[in-house]
C-alpha cells in the first residue's frame, strides 16, 4: 500500500541526520501549520484534511530499513536508517476540526514532538492540507454564490485519483450537496450522483429518434431513481427537451414521480435556454421537472446566471472546484515556533513572512447579536496560559489590539461573551485521541460555523473585516525576539 507518510522531500531527512548525529533528536520542538493569505481575496479558508494528517502521522515508521536505503544509501546513513525504521510518532498534536473556518496566521495544526519526528512530517502534512483546503475553500465560494444545490463532478480533471477522491470529500464539507465520485461516496458512506453522458445518446445513432430511444431506455432501466436526461446533444429546444417530454410521458414519469426528475443543460446560453426550457416544460404540465446546469461553471458565472433570472434548480461544477482552478496552490506553511521551551521565529525581508513564535492556542469569541443571534465576533491567538488566555477562560474583561494598528482595539466585558478554542488535541503521546466524524457531520459543522458569521463577512466580493488578533503577550514576545535579533545583526562582523 502507498504510505503517504513518506511522500516527503529529501531535505527533511538530511536535516534529520544532522539532528540525530549531534544528539538533538529528542529535543522537544513545536511546529505550527498556518497560511498567510487566503486565495482570491477571500476573508478566510475552510479546514479539510486533518483526518488524513492524523492517519499520516500515525503511519510514520511503518517502513523497512531497505526502504530508507533507496534514498539514504551508504554506510554513513546506516545507523540513521535503523533509527528511522524503528521511529514512531511519540508526540502531541492539536488540530482544527474539518469544516472549521480559519483565518490567516492561525495555527491549523500544532505538532509538539521530538525534533526529528516533527520535522520529517512537514512535507506530507502540507501536501494533504494544501490540496484539500484549496478545494474546500473554492467549493465554499461556489456554493455561496447561490442558494441552489451544487454538485461536485470534477474527478476527470483532478490531479490524480487521490486528489479526485479527497478533493470531493473536501468539496462536500464546504457546501457541495453531492459528488459524482463513487470512491468518495463509498469511503464516506454517502451516495454518489450521476446521470448520463453525450455518448449514451450518440450510442443510439445520430438522429432525433435515436435520442428519443436513449431517453426512454434510460427511464425504463432506472425507474425508481432520480431521472435526469441530458438534452443538448443535438438541439436543446427543437428536439432535446421535446424528446425528454416524450420519454417521460411514455414511461409514466410526471409531477407525481416521487424520486424526482429533470433535464440537464451542458452547453449554450444557459440563462436563455433554461428560461425557454422552463416554459416548454411548464406548458406540458411538468412543473416539477428540475433543470440541472453544467458547463465550466464557477462562482462568478453562477452569480451572473442568478442575476439574469436563469431558471436553474441545481448546478454541477467540475474543474473550478476539483482543481481550485483560479487559485490551485494553497499557501499553508509549517514553521518551527518553539524549541526546548524557547519561542523562536523566522525573520524575513518580506514582512508578511514574519511568523508568530511560541506554543499557541486560538480562541473564538462569541456574543449575542440583536439581529443575528449568536455571532462570532473575534479570534485571538495567545501563548498557552498567557494573561489574556487566562482572562478569557475565566470569563473576565479583556482587550485585544490590532497588530498592524495598535490604536485599534476592542474590549469584551466580563459576562458578555462565550468562547471556544479552535484547536483540539487529536494525538497524545503518539496515541490517537481524535473524534471520528462522518462526512455529513463535518458538512453540518461547516454550515453551522458559517451561519454564525455576519452576512457581510460571508459575501464573496469585499467581505467585511473580521477581528483576528494576537494577545499582548504573544505580540511582546515576538517584538522582544526581533529587537534582540536586530541588535545582534547590527553589531555582527567577521574579520
Amino acid at each position: 500500500m502507498f504510505n503517504y507518510s513518506y511522500c516527503s522531500d529529501k531535505y527533511q531527512y538530511t536535516m534529520g541526520k544532522s539532528f540525530f548525529e549531534t544528539g538533538r533528536k529528542n529535543e522537544t520542538a513545536v511546529f505550527n501549520m498556518f497560511y498567510r493569505v487566503a486565495p482570491e481575496n477571500n476573508n478566510w479558508a475552510v479546514c479539510s484534511g486533518t483526518d488524513e494528517v492524523i492517519e499520516c502521522i500515525l503511519n510514520l515508521g511503518n517502513a523497512d530499513p531497505s526502504f530508507f536505503e533507496k534514498f539514504l544509501p551508504g554506510e554513513g546513513y546506516a545507523e540513521f536508517r535503523e533509527h528511522l525504521a524503528k521511529m514512531r510518532f511519540t508526540g502531541n498534536v492539536w488540530a482544527m476540526r474539518e469544516g472549521e473556518i480559519v483565518f490567516p496566521n492561525q495555527p491549523i495544526i500544532i505538532v509538539e514532538a521530538p525534533l526529528i519526528e516533527a520535522q520529517v512530517l512537514e512535507t506530507p502534512m502540507l501536501c494533504i492540507m494544501n490540496h484539500q483546503m484549496a478545494v474546500a475553500t473554492k467549493a465554499s465560494r461556489v456554493c455561496r454564490a447561490t442558494d441552489k444545490p451544487v454538485s461536485e463532478f470534477g474527478s476527470r480533471r483532478a490531479h490524480g485519483p487521490w486528489a479526485a477522491t479527497y478533493g470531493a470529500k473536501a468539496a462536500i464539507i464546504a457546501g457541495c450537496a453531492s459528488t459524482s465520485n463513487i470512491l468518495t461516496g463509498v469511503m464516506n458512506e454517502v451516495p454518489s450522483t450521476g446521470t448520463m453522458a453525450h455518448s449514451f445518446v450518440t450510442s443510439y445513432g445520430s438522429g432525433v429518434e435515436g435520442e428519443h430511444k436513449a431517453f426512454t431506455d434510460y427511464c425504463e432501466t432506472h425507474k425508481g431513481e432520480n431521472l435526469i436526461l441530458l438534452i443538448d446533444t443535438y438541439d436543446t429546444l427543437r428536439c432535446g427537451v421535446l424528446n425528454a417530454i416524450r420519454a417521460f410521458r411514455e414511461s409514466g414519469i410526471d409531477d407525481n414521480y416521487t424520486p424526482g426528475y429533470g433535464i440537464r443543460l451542458d452547453s449554450g446560453d444557459l440563462a436563455y435556454l433554461s428560461q425557454k426550457v422552463r416554459r416548454i416544460l411548464d406548458a406540458h404540465g411538468m412543473r416539477k421537472c428540475k433543470i440541472f446546469a453544467t458547463n465550466s461553471l464557477d462562482e462568478y458565472l453562477i452569480t451572473d446566471l442568478e442575476r439574469q433570472g436563469a431558471c436553474i434548480d441545481c448546478y454541477g461544477v467540475g474543474d473550478a472546484i476539483a482543481t481550485s482552478k483560479a487559485a490551485p496552490c494553497f499557501g499553508n506553511v509549517y514553521k518551527l515556533v518553539q524549541i526546548g521551551g524557547e519561542p523562536v521565529l523566522k525573520r524575513s525581508e518580506d514582512t508578511i513572512k514574519l511568523i508568530n513564535p511560541g506554543f499557541q492556542v486560538t480562541y473564538r469569541i462569541i456574543k449575542k447579536d440583536p439581529d443575528n443571534g449568536e455571532t462570532n465576533k473575534a479570534d485571538v491567538t495567545c501563548l498557552r496560559g498567557d494573561s489574556i488566555a487566562r482572562k478569557i477562560e475565566a470569563g473576565e474583561e479583556f482587550t485585544i489590539f490590532d497588530e498592524a494598528d495598535r490604536f485599534k482595539h476592542k474590549t469584551f466585558e466580563a459576562g458578555s461573551y462565550s468562547w471556544r478554542t479552535l484547536q483540539d488535541q487529536v494525538i497524545k503521546d503518539g496515541k490517537d485521541l481524535s473524534v471520528k466524524r462522518g462526512l455529513m457531520e463535518k458538512k453540518a459543522y461547516f454550515n453551522d460555523t458559517l451561519a454564525h458569521f455576519s452576512p457581510s463577512e460571508r459575501r464573496l466580493i469585499n467581505p467585511h473585516y473580521y477581528k483576528v488578533d494576537i494577545s499582548d503577550d504573544l505580540y511582546n514576545t515576538k517584538i522582544s525576539i526581533l529587537e534582540r535579533l536586530n541588535k545582534e545583526i547590527a553589531g555582527f562582523k567577521i574579520d
